[in-house]
């Protein structure tokens, strides 16, 4: 009899720690297993030159999570990502392109980029200022200022596709490698480093947490909420900033109709994919990393296995239904 009270508990104890490790570690834990079951589907998907496209191919859309993610946790939405990174890459690519007698740049290269992350931020800016003095909701004023953006951008650029100057310097950003690592892959990860910083052991990721948890709360114990709500919309307009960089030094090109179309839905989904709740106070960044990749993983099966690409809404809004249903249960 106590050889199997002994045996039951052991039992139970495997079985916690079991319930403990998907609950903390679900998204990790799912991501290993379709990366299993992709390796078996298509042998293909295993060789290093396709996981290395994946990882380039889905950085543009991690850099813009990675900013997402703090304005999710902070108990917001940003529906102007995409527009806000049309708007940085235009600014970037006029630019960039200006030439003098010569023929050679007019601008130093960091300029047009600096150029390009300050009215991504600006953008943010206005965003949370929008929100938080005028007290109207995310969404609308989101909505509305990525609208006005894109309306901008193909106003400008007349709808067409401008293009910029090759410069090895600038399509390196978005093509190159570093031992093999593609740059903009190596940028999303130096930036989740950075951020992760700021999330976990600084006083702002505290507060960000604490202002999408509970708001009231954290007004009544001292936080200025406002300037952390209009921080998280700086920081995700950065991020868009540092994402139509990339963007734009792939092609040297900018499209005021499909620059960044639609990117802003695909961050979103990569950040509830990795676990950050809709409703605030809670996520990770690691989480993030795992949902971006995860996406790109979905998408290049999709192609491998001859599935029609207009099938891929459907399929990445059952993902995003798979994950919200993790995250209801592990509640």
């Amino acid at each position: 009899m106590g050889a199997q009270e002994t045996e039951q508990t052991f039992t139970n104890r495997f079985l916690e720690m079991l319930k403990q490790l998907w609950q903390k570690n679900s998204v990790i834990v799912v991501f290993v297993i379709i990366i299993l079951l992709a390796g078996l589907a298509a042998p293909r998907f295993l060789q290093p030159n396709n996981l290395l496209n994946i990882l380039r191919n889905t950085s543009i859309i991690g850099v813009i999570a990675l900013g997402m993610t703090f304005v999710i946790i902070g108990g917001g939405i940003d529906l102007s990502s995409g527009p806000v990174l049309a708007s940085a890459g235009a600014v970037l690519i006029f630019l960039q392109r200006m030439v003098a007698e010569t023929g050679d740049p007019l601008l130093p290269l960091w300029l047009p980029i600096l150029a390009a992350l300050g009215v991504a931020t600006l953008l943010g800016f206005i965003n949370g200022f929008i929100i938080t003095k005028a007290a109207l909701p995310p969404f609308i004023v989101t909505l509305a200022v990525g609208i006005i953006a894109r309306s901008v951008v193909m106003y400008f650029t007349r709808g067409a596709t401008i293009m910029g100057n090759r410069v090895p310097e600038f399509t390196g950003i978005g093509n190159g490698s570093v031992a093999s690592i593609p740059i903009p892959f190596i940028i999303a990860m130096g930036l989740f480093a950075l951020l992760h910083l700021v999330l976990t052991r600084s006083k702002m990721g505290t507060y960000v947490y604490a202002v999408g948890g509970n708001e009231d709360a954290a007004r009544y114990s001292g936080i200025k909420a406002d300037r952390i709500k209009i921080f998280t919309y700086m920081l995700v307009g950065l991020c868009a900033g540092i994402a139509a960089t990339i963007e734009m030094s792939r092609m040297a090109a900018v499209s005021g109709t499909s620059s960044g179309r639609l990117y802003e839905f695909e961050a979103i989904t990569a950040v509830i994919i990795g676990g950050t709740t809709l409703s605030g106070g809670k996520g990770r960044l690691v989480g993030t990393i795992v949902g971006f990749i995860l996406l790109g993983i979905v998408n290049n099966m999709m192609i491998m296995l001859n599935i029609s690409p207009y099938l891929s809404g459907a399929v990445k809004g059952g993902v995003i239904l798979f994950a919200v249903l993790i995250q209801r249960r592990e509640r």
